[in-house]
């Protein structure tokens, strides 16, 4: 397959195009790659396709016969694509753009947040071959290839994502799915409790009969009062208003303690009309 050497001037690469090169330069191959651009804008890979998530190329070298070039990058796994896309399509902005071909520049950031990177994070993460005698990878040959991958990239961005294995179906599928699958809805707020004293008459607090002894555990005035000492510090901006408050809470439980002392060591009173 020839290319047109002015479809990859860089004034007409897509920047996923041109990342995808200067990640493999900043690996250390500039001389290399400067050598393989030549064979390409040459015409001298013959053919290059995909399965699955690798690349198969023919590349026409010195010799007569073509050497063979296979590549691939690191698939991620069921449940890291799941994440990715799931976020992709929580937005969107990439599914229009994707449709439109293009990567929008975020997309790097959605595959950072699920501890994937959609270029190759080190030179280990490209696995290449040719059988070419040069014991050098990337070869001219491997090199070819890593270019003109830039140049289809641009036309198709989906191809650097089946390096990662899923293809432009799958991924497409997927984000339909989670956009049509309705979030879980919050429960609703639970109904506000009210309450409502019962009705009684004037003489439902009245109480004639003698206490049991046993019953009755009298609390001498003055001790530190249960509740009061189990609860929080009042809620007042002012922490002197607070003070005196709890003060006179103190104060009310005591009299209130004394009154019960002295009601349940007299006679019980006579009800009234």
């Amino acid at each position: 397959m020839a290319t047109d050497p002015q479809a990859l001037s860089p004034d007409r690469q897509q920047w996923w195009s041109e990342r995808w090169i200067s990640v493999l330069e900043s690996f250390g191959w500039r001389r290399r790659m400067e050598r393989a651009r030549i064979y390409v804008r040459e015409g001298r890979v013959l053919t290059l396709e995909f399965k699955g998530n690798q690349v198969h190329a023919q590349v026409q070298g010195t010799a007569p016969a073509p050497y063979h070039v296979t590549l691939h990058l690191d698939a991620f796994t069921a449940e890291q694509w799941q994440y990715v896309i799931d976020s992709m399509a929580q937005q969107a902005l990439y599914s229009a753009k994707l449709l439109a071909g293009e990567l929008p520049p975020s997309i790097e950031e959605v595959f950072t947040q699920a501890g994937l990177s959609l270029f190759p994070f080190t030179k280990f993460d490209i696995h290449s071959r040719c059988n070419c005698p040069d014991p050098v990878n990337p070869c001219k040959h491997i090199g070819a290839v890593y270019y003109l991958l830039g140049q289809r990239f641009k036309e198709d961005p989906f191809l650097l994502f089946q390096l990662r294995g899923r293809t432009k179906d799958e991924i497409l599928r997927q984000m339909r799915h989670s956009r049509a699958t309705p979030e879980s809805q919050p429960l609703p707020p639970p109904p506000l409790l009210t309450y409502t004293p019962p009705k009684t008459d004037a003489r439902f607090w009245q109480y004639t009969a003698p206490l049991p002894a046993d019953l009755v555990v009298l609390v001498p005035p003055g001790q530190p009062d249960a509740v009061l000492s189990v609860l929080l510090p009042l809620p007042h901006e002012n922490a002197g208003e607070a003070s005196h408050l709890m003060n006179c809470l103190q104060q009310m439980y005591n009299t209130a303690s004394l009154a019960a002392c002295q009601l349940a060591m007299s006679e019980p009173l006579e009800p009234s009309d």
